[in-house]
């Protein structure tokens, strides 16, 4: 345990500081620690007396060391309970004999021990043991050897002791422990009223507090024995204050000072003691009293202490004590003390002591709840003194001294600095080294400051004490219209009568204060006391006291200077220099002081609005006064203009005291919707009174006067804002003055005027009262009117001043007013109004009329306004004036941004109109539903009831819309017509599912179809001058115009930029509703219109035009053919167009046509997408003869855009459209006739089509005739030279054409079905062939390769065709099949002959582009061996033999080459070479699956003959070759051939069939045949040269001779014989 660790370590210190002089202490502290040891808990301990002892001994010693140890010990001993009760007496006489030690530390400690021991269990309880501890207290205190420390500890250990006798005596009694507020008196570092309204609540708390504890308490005349003690306690402090001694404390004397202070601490505290208990009321009666009556005695002069000012001022404090506490139980002695106090004032005393007096005085008048007592107690009570009206007038005459004295000036500016710095919450302080005058002009002021405060005091409880009874029911308030209740309740009486007892001398005081004082603070204070007191005077209904405060109170709002004054303002350092010279007469000055009580006054007159009575009119008086030095432009404050200092305020983000004061005066009229209405109208006719008197007929009016008029004018609108709910009565009042004023003649005034009658008509239409009365449903009948005439009167009362304006007015300024609040009107409140739209509509249409831009532009945001959120609530009768006064507003020349959006205003009432007729279309629904189940009669009863004005024709009105936009649709301005065109086609698109058949017809035949003909009219009669744009000024003499886009420079341009709308209008059309249009009668007609307006358009528009019209007809194709809408009559019409187009095209190249032409070209290819399925043969060759115009048009010799790698844009988009042409299922005997087509392209001679053209389209017969010669001499041409062949490809078109043109035919050949393209077959191979020939010119270029790569696909799927199903026609299969393989021989024979495995360039090319051709090559070169002549079925036995040729030719390049160049072949040459030998060698093999071995056969029959003689010449050749060299080496070339030949003879492996063939005798051929080794039969052929080749120097070839000849042995059957 911590605390049995301390008391060793304090033993343990005590034994080593007594080691050497004290043994016997050292002895008993180590006894002590051995005991503590064995002691566990602070109760054993104070069971065991050793351990106290062992200290109360250390203490004995009476060493300083020993003692402050000792005493340290016991203070923890007793506050942890670790010593007995017993031991008291022994620890009492300890600190007694300590007490007389002259140690500081000692006396402290010993106080500080006394403490603990009042605080624990041991504190005294018998009187004797209670006398002795408080004497201890007191001898330190009065010892002449104790420092001040220990005196100041004394002191306070004492108070505490007597704080807990006392605590003791409440608990003993059984008393309430709520303990009185503190005896000090009110903080003054506040303001009056807070100090006021703090003590009050205060106090009502502690009542509370006091009775939910214990009620009132009863008076008591036993006490016990604690209660004893207390009282013997009390009377010694009473007889020490007095200056006698204490008979049971044994103290002869005391500081009476003390003592009394101890008293003050004892009767503000334990006020529950003294009226509970009779013997302690009783000493305070008889004894207390008695002691203060005697030092308040001020007719005798006093000597010593009771003479010194804090002797004076605590017994000053023990009577506000006894008068705030116990003044109820103690009304004599109260009443006594109170008369003493007010004689007081009036004597000639000490300030101090006068200032004491005063403190005292304040005291109890800023406590409400202390003035109300003495109030009951003594002013209502006839027998006792009118103290309080004493108490005031006493305070009224210590301030009205202020006149009187010398030094009023300073005294009145340390008044002002005194609550200033209250205000600031400081306390008030004069400089050490002031001299005695400015001490005494402090002193004056001090007494001055309190005794206002005391005045301020009474007026804020007076107030308050009004607000409780107010609060609680005894008073009404003076915002509610009745004022008859009359003051009876007790508390309503008692302030009545506090204030007839009290004003005039308030007033007096306050007012002289107020009007000699310019300290802020002081002001504050002052008019916060003036407000408080007229608003209870108001309460209260105590009119003299209120006129009279109100009178007063005006004085100081407006302050006019005299001469004097303004001078000194003028002149004061803290001005600014008088540079604006003003006029002195006009000047107005607000002081601090000014600016404050017109704060007042608005708050009184905010409060008390209904009781001020005839006082309106100083009040209106004044406010207008304020209103014309706010708006002076020569009115200041003081602040700025004047030398005095700065008033404290918060300057940041805070208005100035002109806008605060502006505010106000507002803020009291908004509050006339609390009046009752006779006072409202008091208030318009005298502010109407006010304007009229200065509205005189001269325009130029002064400064003053609009002020005031201006004044009257805002503050008529605010009072009608305000008062909204009953705006009837006084509405004629307040429209007849701004006309008045709108009608005069100076602007200022009118622009007034205007302003606010726009707030006011804006404010009653927006209100409720407005709504109820004016609702009307959207259709309303005649009747209806009659019922609502008050209700129509009063609309058209509200609304009928701005049609007089505008109508009657003739000045553009109003006018543009009265235009500018109908807007504002509509846009706020469009929805309120049901009976003056006509009015309104026909006030908007004059307005078109006008020539002044500003008043149209109005004027349209009204209709803007109206179109976009008002047609709703617009009656039927209104909704065809709307759309015409909208029409009225496009058609206006004066601003076109206007017109415009006129035009997106028809846009938004034909969606209204749609909607209307889609509620019509459902409710006739309805009622035929409802016709069916109840009967036609009641629903033909229920239609009569409706009058026709109720039924709306949503028809006409889409009608009407309609015929606005087409008359817009041509205005000369290209800005509307476009809008209007493009506006009335979003409609119809938008809403067109919605429209009847029959309103379609009258939409196209009454609007639609007329605006193409007039548009197209005025496009063609346009003139093509080129415009100049707008002048913008002038440069070195000439004028500078604004430059004009070249699309728009003309009429004719801007034309045809309308007629592009009108053409995607019509798309959109066509697009959404062909099918529904197709059912209209008069379709057809139009539909002939349509096509000549889209023909005319594309051929006599310009390019955006023509583009337009092509879109057109793409769009109505696109959209309606995948729905099958379409029939084949309308495609052909849209052929028809195409082809007449092109045909009628200009021949000449430029960016417009070719740009037409390719749209041409999608439009084609789209058309035959989209609606294929109902193309027919005819049709199919006439839209080939559209393509072969188009692509003859497109021929050009002269054009090098390929040359510059890239291709033109007409030819990129015939690439793009023929793939999209292959013929259908339905369509597939074109196949023939496409591919040929495009096979002519490639060479341009002419192809079928163009030959039989004269049956396919109408052209002129010579040129046809022409045409076909021409073609036929350039084919029979191409057809006798292949060189001239070659040379032709790609005539007349680019090479990048022709290269991207062959790919997309070979698809299409391949996409061909079999039974059609067998026989175009044989013109596809010889048009790749002559593509193939171009590597002689070109061997870079890229045609012979894609042709190449083209010709090995084709030429595979041929042969490896399945041709059964195309064998119905034998003759014409076999004769086509027998051109296909002529073709391919003639292919191959050129170009594997001719160019494949030669040097074809003498440039060197790169080694990218050798491998690539390489690659190539032996890519023909497989397809050649593996594909055709391995897999062919049909070939002629002459067509295998140049085939075998031409590749024995290609083998044979090496071997026929002489022995000198043979070394200088390129490597890529001997390989292909090689490659072809190894092919002839793969041809003779038999070993191929048994389904192709029919055809290997054959061709190994036309193959083995030539290849044993290619063989034969090649090792003949080598043999020759060897000798003729003699030792010298070979070339590798021929050895590696010669090698290759040995080695493919050892594998070849062949058949009975080319075994036949062979060049040997019969008989080995039937020996061969018998014995089944025909296999290697061809070895026997070459038998001889083997013979030769065994003695070759080659040493390779030797051994494959040597291999060659056991094979042939093994054929023959012979052996080795041994």
């Amino acid at each position: 345990m911590a605390f049995m660790a301390a008391l060793e370590a304090d033993l343990r210190a005590l034994s080593a500081e007594a080691r050497r002089r004290h043994p016997a202490v050292k002895h008993a502290a180590e006894h002590a620690i051995l005991k503590l040891r064995s002691l566990s808990s602070p109760s054993e301990i104070a069971q065991n007396e050793d351990i106290l002892r062992m200290f109360l001994m250390a203490c004995s010693v009476k060493s300083v060391k020993l003692s402050v140890i000792g005493l340290s010990c016991l203070q923890k001993l007793i506050s942890h309970g670790a010593v007995a009760s017993s031991a008291l007496q022994e620890i009492l006489a300890t600190l007694k004999d300590h007490a007389e030690m002259t140690d500081e530390i000692v006396q402290l400690k010993t106080l500080q021990t006394m403490l603990i021991l009042f605080q624990s269990h041991l504190h005294p309880e018998s009187e004797e043991s209670m006398s002795q501890a408080l004497g201890i207290c007191l001898h330190l205190l009065e010892s002449s050897r104790s420092s001040d420390s220990v005196r100041n500890t004394a002191a306070a250990t004492f108070r505490q002791a007597v704080a807990l006798v006392f605590d003791n005596v409440i608990r003993a009694e059984s008393l309430p422990s709520g303990k009185a507020s503190s005896a000090r008196l009110s903080s003054r570092v506040s303001s009056v009223a807070d100090n006021v309204t703090r003590s009050f609540c205060h106090a009502l708390l502690h009542d509370r507090s006091l009775a939910s504890n214990s009620g009132e308490p009863t008076m008591r005349e036993n006490l016990s024995d604690v209660g004893k003690l207390g009282l013997r306690l009390l009377e010694d402090l009473t007889a020490l204050a007095a200056g006698g001694s204490a008979m049971w404390l044994r103290v002869h004397s005391l500081h009476r000072t003390f003592a009394l202070d101890i008293l003050e601490f004892v009767l503000s505290t334990y006020v529950a003691i003294f009226r509970a208990l009779l013997s302690y009321q009783q000493v305070l009666r008889h004894q207390i009293c008695s002691l203060l009556m005697t030092s308040l005695r001020t007719n005798v002069e006093l000597e010593g202490e009771a003479g010194e000012p804090s002797f004076r001022r605590l017994v000053l404090r023990l009577v506000s004590h006894v008068i705030r506490l116990y003044s109820s139980s103690l009304v004599t002695e109260s009443e006594v003390f109170l008369n003493m106090l007010v004689k007081v004032t009036r004597l000639d005393l000490p300030l101090w002591h006068q200032i004491l007096v005063l403190e005292i005085l304040r005291g109890f008048c800023v406590e409400a709840r202390t003035l109300r007592l003495l109030f009951q107690t003594f002013d209502m009570n006839p027998v006792n003194t009118n103290v309080v009206e004493n108490m005031v007038r006493a305070l009224a005459l210590v301030v009205a001294t202020i006149q009187a004295s010398d030094s009023s000036e300073e005294t009145l500016a340390a008044v002002a600095g005194m609550f200033s710095s209250k205000a600031k919450g400081i306390e008030w302080s004069m400089d050490n080294d002031a001299s005695n005058a400015a001490v005494l002009v402090a002193s004056e002021a001090h007494t001055i400051t309190l005794a206002l405060e005391g005045l301020l005091g009474v007026v804020f409880t007076i107030a308050t004490l009004t607000d409780e009874a107010l609060d609680a029911g005894e008073l009404e308030s003076p915002k509610c219209e009745s004022n008859s209740m009359e003051c009876s309740g007790q508390l309503a009486l008692l302030c009545m009568d506090m204030v007839n007892s009290t004003w005039l001398t308030i007033l007096d005081s306050l007012s002289l204060i107020l009007m000699r004082s310019q300290g802020e603070a002081i002001i504050l204070e002052i008019l916060k006391g003036y407000q408080a007191f007229t608003q209870a005077c108001g309460v209260l209904r105590a009119v003299e006291p209120l006129n009279s405060f109100l009178a007063s109170l005006c004085k100081f709002t407006i302050n006019n200077p005299n001469e004097g004054e303004k001078k000194s303002i003028l002149l004061s350092p803290g001005s600014k220099k008088p540079e604006t010279l003003m006029d002195q007469r006009d000047s107005i000055i607000l002081t601090p002081k000014n600016v404050q009580a017109l704060r007042t006054l608005f708050n009184v007159a905010h409060r008390l609005h209904n009781v001020l009575g005839p006082s309106w009119v100083l009040v209106l008086e004044t406010l207008s006064a304020l209103d014309r030095a706010i708006h002076s432009p020569h009115a200041s404050t003081q602040e700025v203009s004047a030398s005095v200092s700065r008033l404290s305020r918060d300057t940041s983000g805070q208005y100035s005291d002109f806008h605060i004061l502006s505010s106000l005066n507002s803020q009291l009229f908004e509050s006339s919707a609390l009046m009752n209405i006779a006072a409202v109208k008091s208030l318009l006719s005298a502010l109407h009174q006010l304007s009229s008197q200065h509205l005189s007929g001269n325009s130029q009016l002064s400064g003053q006067q609009i002020g005031s008029i201006s004044f009257s004018v805002e503050r008529m609108t605010s009072i009608l804002v305000n008062n909204l709910h009953r705006v009837e009565p006084i509405w004629d009042q307040i429209a007849a003055h701004h006309l008045e004023l709108a009608n005069c003649s100076n602007p200022q005034l009118r622009n007034m005027a205007l302003d606010s009658l726009d707030q006011s008509i804006c404010s009653v239409v927006g209100s409720e009262k407005f709504q109820g009365i004016s609702s009307a449903p959207h259709q309303f009948q005649e009747d209806l009117l009659v019922k609502e005439s008050e209700t129509v009167s009063f609309e058209y009362a509200v609304l009928s001043p701005l049609v007089i304006l505008y109508s009657s007015n003739k000045n553009i300024d109003v006018q543009m007013g009265a235009l500018k609040i109908l807007l504002h009107v509509l846009e706020r409140h469009g929805e309120k109004l049901s009976f003056s739209w006509l009015s309104i509509l026909h006030m908007l249409r004059a307005v078109t009329d006008a020539s002044e831009k500003d008043l149209i532009s109005l004027g349209f945001q009204s209709i803007r306004v109206i179109m976009n959120e008002g047609l709703a609530n617009i009656p039927v009768q209104c909704l065809d004036e709307c759309i015409l006064v909208t029409g009225a507003y496009g058609t206006q020349k004066t601003d076109i941004n206007i017109s415009l959006t006129a035009v997106g205003l028809l846009w938004t009432a034909t969606d209204f109109v749609v909607k209307g007729l889609i509620s019509k279309s459902v409710e006739q629904a309805n009622h035929t539903n409802e016709g069916v189940q109840s009967g036609a009669a009641t629903k033909e009863a229920k239609i009569k009831q409706i009058p026709p004005k109720q039924v709306v024709d949503y028809s006409k009105l889409f009608f009407s819309v309609f015929s606005v936009l087409q008359k817009l649709g041509v205005d000369d301005r290209p800005e509307v017509r476009n809008s209007a065109v493009r506006t009335l086609f979003q409609t119809l698109s938008t809403h067109g599912q919605k429209l009847s058949k029959s309103m379609w017809e009258d939409c196209l035949w009454l609007y639609v179809f007329p605006m193409l003909e007039h548009v197209s009219h005025l496009a063609s009669t346009s003139s093509r001058d080129e415009w100049q744009g707008k002048e913008l000024g002038t440069r070195a003499g000439k004028a500078v115009h604004m430059l004009i886009h070249h699309s728009r420079n003309t009429a004719q341009k801007q034309w045809d930029e309308t007629i592009v709308l009108v053409l995607g209008g019509i798309a959109r059309l066509l697009r959404s509703f062909f099918p529904f249009l197709q059912q209209l009668s008069k379709f057809s007609s139009g539909w002939v219109l349509l096509l000549d307006f889209i023909k005319n358009s594309i051929l006599s528009g310009s390019k955006e035009v023509a583009l337009a019209a092509i879109n057109c007809l793409q769009t109505f194709v696109g959209s309606n053919c995948p729905k099958g809408n379409l029939e084949s009559s309308y495609v052909k019409s849209v052929l028809n167009i195409y082809e007449l187009v092109l045909q009628t095209s200009p021949n000449f190249k430029n960016d417009s046509t070719d740009k037409v032409k390719q749209e041409v070209l999608h439009g084609l290819g789209d058309l035959y997408v989209q609606a294929h399925s109902l193309f027919n043969d005819d049709m199919y060759l006439r839209l080939m003869a559209i393509m072969h115009l188009m692509i003859k048009s497109t021929m050009n010799p002269t054009d090098y855009d390929s040359e510059l790698g890239s291709i033109p844009a007409v030819q990129r988009g015939i690439l793009e459209i023929v793939p999209m042409l292959h013929p259908t299922t339905t369509l597939s005997s074109m196949w023939a006739p496409l591919l040929l087509e495009l096979l002519c392209y490639l060479n341009w001679h002419e192809g079928p089509l163009q030959k039989n053209s004269k049956q396919i389209h109408k052209q002129d017969p010579d040129a046809l005739v022409n045409g076909a010669k021409r073609a036929f001499v350039e084919r029979s041409h191409l057809n006798d030279s292949g060189s001239k062949l070659d040379s032709v490809v790609g005539c007349g078109w680019g090479i990048l054409f022709v290269e991207k043109l062959v790919p997309i035919i070979v698809n299409l050949f391949l996409e061909a079905p079999p039974t059609e393209r067998f026989s175009a077959s044989p013109e596809v191979i010889q048009g790749l062939g002559r593509c193939m020939n171009t590597r002689r010119d070109n061997p870079r270029g890229t045609l012979w390769r894609i042709s190449a790569e083209c010709f090995n696909r084709v030429v595979t799927d041929e042969v490896r065709q399945d041709n059964a199903n195309c064998k119905s026609d034998v003759n014409s299969y076999r004769l086509s099949r027998a051109r296909f393989w002529k073709e391919v021989a003639d292919v191959y024979e050129t170009f594997l002959v001719g160019s494949c495995g030669r040097v074809l360039s003498s440039d060197v090319p790169s080694a990218d582009s050798l491998t690539a051709d390489e690659t190539l090559e032996m890519s023909v070169l497989t397809v050649f061996g593996n594909d055709v002549l391995k897999l062919q079925k049909d070939a002629p036995v002459e067509v295998l033999q140049r085939l075998v040729n031409c590749l024995d030719r290609c083998a044979s390049r090496t071997g026929s080459l002489p022995l000198q160049t043979v070394g200088l072949l390129p490597l890529h040459c001997s390989r292909f070479s090689l490659s072809c030998l190894q092919m002839m060698f793969s041809l003779c093999s038999c070993t191929v699956s048994a389904s192709s071995c029919a055809t290997v056969s054959e061709t190994s029959e036309v193959s083995i003959p030539i290849l044993m003689e290619r063989c034969e010449v090649i090792l003949g050749q080598f043999l020759a070759d060897e000798n003729d060299l003699g030792e010298h080496p070979l070339p590798s070339v021929r050895i590696e051939e010669t090698i290759c030949v040995l080695q493919e003879l050892a594998r070849l492996i062949i058949d009975i069939d080319a075994a036949n063939a062979l060049n040997i005798p019969p008989y080995l051929k039937e020996a061969l045949g018998k014995n089944k080794s025909h296999g290697r039969s061809h070895l026997l052929s070459l038998l001889p040269t083997f013979s030769e080749l065994v003695v070759s120097r080659e040493a390779r070839v030797r051994e494959l001779v040597q291999v060659l000849l056991r094979l042939i042995s093994s054929e023959l059957g012979l052996q080795r014989l041994t």
